[in-house]
C-alpha cells in the first residue's frame, strides 16, 4: 500500500513539473505570437491532457472493479448473477466519466464558446 502511495504522488509530482513550465512560459510566449493561435494550442494540450488522464484512471478503476468481482465470485459462485449485473453497471458509469471528458474535450477543440473572446 505505501508503495503504491509513493507511486501516486511520484506520478503527480511528475505531471506538475511537466505542466509548470509550460504556465510559466505561457505568458511570454502571448506576447510573441498574435490572435488565437497560442488559445488554440491551450485548448489542444488541455483537452489531450484531460483525455489522457480521464482513460487512465478510468482504466485503473475498471480493471479494480473487474478484479473485486472475479475475487468475489470466486469466493461465492453462487452470488455470480448479482456481482456481474452490479459489475457491468459499474463498469458504464466508470466508461461515462471517460465519455463525458471526451465530450467536453471535443466541445473545447471545435466548439469552444469563448474563441471569439481571445481572436479579438
Amino acid at each position: 500500500m505505501v508503495k503504491k502511495k509513493a507511486l501516486y504522488t511520484l506520478i503527480c509530482i511528475g505531471l506538475f513539473l511537466i505542466v509548470l513550465p509550460t504556465l510559466a512560459l505561457a505568458q511570454e510566449e502571448s506576447k510573441i505570437v498574435e490572435g488565437g493561435v497560442n488559445f488554440f494550442v491551450a485548448c489542444v494540450i488541455t483537452a489531450g491532457f484531460s483525455l489522457g488522464i480521464a482513460a487512465g484512471m478510468g482504466s485503473l478503476g475498471q480493471a479494480r472493479a473487474i478484479f473485486a468481482a472475479c475475487e468475489g465470485i470466486a469466493r461465492q459462485p453462487n452470488a455470480s448473477g448479482k456481482l456481474t449485473t452490479t459489475l457491468v453497471i459499474g463498469l458504464a458509469f466508470i466508461e461515462s466519466l471517460s465519455i463525458y471528458v471526451l465530450v467536453i474535450g471535443l466541445i473545447i477543440f471545435f466548439a469552444n464558446p469563448w474563441w471569439q473572446y481571445f481572436i479579438r
